[in-house]
Formats: C-alpha cells, sequence, structure tokens
C-alpha cells in the first residue's frame, strides 16, 4: 500500500532498478476496514506483526525457501547490503558516513511514529478531537522538524558540536542514502503538504523549515523517488499518477 512505510521501500527499490536494472513484482495489500489483506494466512506468514511493507526474496536456485523480510528499514538494509555494490545508497563499513546513515535511518524509525501515530492520527483522523494530544503530538512535531532544519541547515544551538555532514544537500552531506529515502516519506512529503490536509499551514512549517522543504523537493526531483511514490497507490492527485500494481519498469510507460 502506497503509505510512508510502504513507499519508502518502492523508492528504495525504484533506485535499485534504474542504477543495477534490479526488478521487482509490488502488489497492493489492503488495509482499511473492508480490505483486511494484512490480517490474511498469507502475508501474517512473511510478516507476523500484520504491517505493511513486507517482501519475499526469491533467489535464481529455486530449491531455496525465499528469503522473508519485514520492517521497513531492516528491507531497505537488506537490499542495499545484497544488491547495491557501489555503496551509492548504504556507504561501506567503516566509512563514517555509514554511522551518520544508520543513525539518520533510525531516527527516522523511532521518530515518525510520533509524525504518524500521534499528529496524523489525533489532527486528521480521530472522531473526537482532544486538544491535549493534539497539542502533545503537535509539539513533539515541531520540535522534530526541528532537529532535521538545524541539521541541514547547518546550525547548532549553544555548545552542541556541529557534525562534518550537517549543512546538506541530504541528511549524509552531498550524498543520498537510505537515511533519506527512509525520511522523505514521513518527513519531507508532510512539510510538502501532501498529507494530512492543512498540517503544513496549522504549524507553518514552509515558514519555519525552509531547508527541510528544500530537501524534500531535492530528494522529490530523483526519477526513482519519483516512482516509488506511484507504486501501490490506489488513489492520485494532479501531480502524482496512480500504479496499482507494478510487475515492471515498463509499467510506468502506461501509466
Amino acid at each position: 500500500l502506497g503509505t510512508p512505510n510502504g513507499i519508502k521501500v518502492t523508492c528504495m527499490l525504484e533506485e535499485l532498478c534504474l542504477r543495477y536494472g534490479i526488478e521487482y513484482d509490488a502488489w497492493k495489500i489492503g488495509i482499511g476496514s473492508k480490505e483486511l489483506g494484512q490480517f490474511t494466512t498469507g502475508f501474517v506468514s512473511v510478516n507476523p506483526n500484520s504491517k505493511i511493507p513486507a517482501l519475499l526474496l526469491y533467489e535464481d536456485d529455486d530449491r531455496k525457501e525465499p528469503t522473508r523480510l519485514f520492517e521497513s528499514a531492516a528491507i531497505m538494509m537488506y537490499l542495499c547490503e545484497k544488491y547495491d555494490t557501489d555503496g551509492a545508497f548504504l556507504p561501506p563499513v567503516g566509512d563514517q558516513r555509514r554511522a551518520e546513515c544508520l543513525s539518520w535511518l533510525f531516527w527516522v524509525q523511532g521518530s515518525a511514529p510520533y509524525l504518524g501515530g500521534g499528529f496524523g492520527h489525533f489532527y486528521h483522523y480521530a472522531p473526537i478531537k482532544i486538544r491535549y494530544a493534539i497539542d502533545r503530538y503537535s509539539m513533539e512535531t515541531k520540535r522534530q522538524l526541528d532537529v532535521l532544519e538545524r541539521h541541514l541547515s547547518g546550525a547548532c544551538k549553544p555548545g552542541e558540536n556541529k557534525s562534518s555532514f550537517a549543512g546538506g544537500p541530504y541528511l549524509c552531506g552531498d550524498q543520498l542514502t537510505i537515511a533519506d529515502l527512509c525520511a522523505y516519506p514521513w518527513y519531507g512529503r508532510f512539510v510538502q503538504g501532501k498529507m494530512y490536509s492543512n498540517s503544513g499551514e496549522f504549524l507553518r512549517t514552509k515558514e519555519e523549515c525552509p531547508h527541510v522543504v528544500a530537501w524534500a523537493e531535492r530528494v522529490e526531483s530523483r526519477k526513482g523517488v519519483r516512482r516509488g511514490c506511484m507504486v501501490n497507490r490506489s488513489k492520485g492527485d494532479k501531480n502524482i499518477p496512480t500504479l496499482r500494481e507494478r510487475h515492471s519498469s515498463k509499467d510506468f510507460e502506461s501509466s
């Protein structure tokens, strides 16, 4: 499903496809009240936690059982370690940039639930508006965006040591990594106003986070990211076409 966690992986796969020619199949798994695909026996056998995304990796050797992967960051790391032979998206072991990359990768994994399950739920989806919950998660979302803004701008608080990778244009300096591909579907699309109706105006993201906005536009300009955002989407807008299922890079030619 084309939710932020799913988009992380499809962006990663499209980037690998464009660089290395790797193909994959993507099926939409319904998670709505009328489409309980994530609770079916087949899907649970791939991800016992019944969440998307999940992946089955089939090897050329037909005698081997497919490798199952679940949790978006685990899938992205595994794919890079297996296919990113140039270290284009995941720097090699021993490289300081790898440490920076993994730090931001897991920062997203630990922080994004407060943006989505916290702010997004209580501000946009909850049938009853609870002011305390909205205020609580609004402040946490603004704090997280400030973390990204300071890092991408290269600014430091008094007494804070500046990372050698701060200042952009990407989270790990001049190289786009899986950290950017993991962060963009949540934080990039959020500051671009593509999530939770008028939440960007509510939190003044464009005024207060100009470097995050510029970073989001930079990441989104990549062909692999644009394609990844299309995959498994059942609803689109005038700027994002949809591709409900994906089985070949040629599928984009007819979308």
